[in-house]
């Protein structure tokens, strides 16, 4: 134990702290974003503080400003947060006496045999003080280490719950687009089982006319089928949907049909700066950080343990035998005991203490290190993802335009009896597939916008402000 001790004492003597010196580590995270990934114009990372700046949408900012009151997830996050600022504020208790009032009375009977004039002894004792009791002189910093590693606790389930409630408001906002991408897919092949029911008819019609055969009835059928069972597809995914979106928002509303996909706004531009600076804003690395921060803290707690502790026990009041008598002249009284307590051996215990901190200490810098990396990974998919979908959406966009072109063309021919009942259907078939790949593909571009809010945490330029 000894040749751990006087290394203690020399920083001891030197006026060092047992907490290491805390140095946040570099980023080990590029330099850059992807080169593929078009960021803007530059400057800081800026994404409305306010989430109502973000997602203009009036029944979209009733579904989340429903979500922050009555999510579940939410209020325990929140709940969490209490329960960390209470155990903070214990630790910071500790560091100050507890002074205690305390009023009592003694009595005691010693039999004649054992009493030394062989007489039977009654004696009473009336006591009132005020009194310290136990209370650590922190010489060597042990409590204010676990005070400052409380502190940070504190501050991580701080952060932990900002970012959940900016995970919540990009979940809710991605549910709302899948309500409304599919509410437009729904109407979209109720509208096409509508005319396929109708083609249908008039193929009929023509049939017992002798103008097309059964080979058409029967393709005719076939595609309303098709188009009855994806209906029946699509409205399972929407109750599925709304069903997912309410258990976000934490209560059971009717939801409103929300604003068509293609009226939803996007953030014109996502400027970002450097990595390191962006990343650096998020909730859930400042989390990672206190994290760490607690963990250093506790090695100078760990090994403070080595040094010698002194507590104090001191009482101040009055006493008497009687109870009438206990605040006359002459009856006050004092105690005062301090204790050294010296560690010679633990077996190793205090040596493990400060080898189980240090361990943390290094679990703490690699989950650091890893949620820097994982932020810039999402960061970097969502910079190349929204760039992407937008480029797909313009081709399904032109796709579904000349689909449905060549089916007015079609239609004609066919009207025309230059063309064949199949024909028709592929072209049919093509163009509402195209219909509702676009459909699809726009809600991704709006999930990957309502990600960002989330990704670069909510207002990174107000976060680097604190960080600086």
């Amino acid at each position: 134990m000894s040749k751990h001790l006087l290394p203690l004492l020399a920083l001891l003597a030197a006026g060092c702290s047992m907490v290491p010196e805390y140095q946040r580590p570099t980023a080990p995270v590029p330099a850059a974003w992807p080169a593929e990934a078009k960021t803007g114009a530059g400057g800081t990372a800026t994404v409305g503080g306010d989430w109502r700046q973000h997602f203009p949408d009036p029944r979209l900012q009733a579904l989340v400003a429903a979500a922050l009151e009555h999510n579940r997830d939410l209020r325990i996050a929140l709940a969490r947060v209490d329960e960390a600022r209470a155990q903070a504020g214990l630790a910071r208790a500790d560091r100050l006496p507890q002074i205690d009032a305390a009023a009592q009375r003694a009595a005691s009977l010693t039999p004649a045999d054992l009493a030394a004039n062989n007489r039977q002894l009654n004696a009473q004792r009336y006591d009132v003080n005020l009194g310290i009791s136990a209370f650590e002189l922190d010489f060597w910093g042990r409590v204010k280490s676990l005070d400052a590693a409380a502190q940070a606790s504190f501050l991580a389930s701080e952060q932990a719950q900002k970012s959940f409630r900016l995970g919540l408001i990009a979940d809710v906002a991605s549910a709302y687009f899948s309500q409304i991408e599919l509410q437009e897919r729904v109407a979209l092949a109720a509208a096409t089982l509508a005319n396929r029911g109708e083609s249908r008819r008039l193929i009929v019609a023509r049939r017992d006319v002798g103008l097309a055969g059964d080979l058409d009835v029967l393709a005719a059928d076939s595609a309303m089928q098709a188009t009855r069972a994806e209906l029946a597809n699509l409205m399972r995914q929407l109750a599925a949907a709304e069903n997912a979106l309410r258990l976000l928002v934490g209560a059971t509303p009717a939801l409103p049909a929300g604003r068509r996909l293609a009226e939803q706004e996007l953030v014109a531009e996502v400027p970002v700066g450097l990595p390191s600076e962006v990343l650096l804003a998020r909730p859930d690395v400042l989390a990672a950080e206190q994290r760490l921060l607690a963990a250093n803290a506790n090695i100078g707690a760990a090994r403070a343990a080595f040094l010698p502790r002194i507590l104090l026990t001191a009482a101040l009041g009055t006493a008497s035998r009687s109870l009438a008598g206990l605040f006359d002249a002459g009856s006050g009284a004092w105690s005062f005991n301090p204790v050294l307590r010296y560690p010679l051996f633990d077996a190793g215990r205090s040596q493990g203490s400060v080898d189980l901190a240090e361990a943390r200490k290094t679990i703490a810098v690699a989950d650091y290190e890893k949620v820097l990396q994982q932020a810039f990974r999402e960061i970097a998919d969502l910079l190349a993802a929204r760039e992407q979908y937008a480029e797909q959406l313009a081709a399904q966009e032109a796709a579904t335009r000349a689909q449905g072109e060549r089916q007015r063309m079609v239609e004609a021919r066919h009207n025309a009896g230059l063309s064949s009942y199949l024909e028709l259907l592929d072209a049919q078939r093509e163009h509402f597939a195209a219909q509702q790949s676009a459909l699809a593909t726009r809600r991704q571009l709006l999930a990957t916008d309502a990600s960002f809010y989330k990704a670069l945490g909510g207002s990174a330029a107000s976060s680097l402000a604190e960080i600086r």
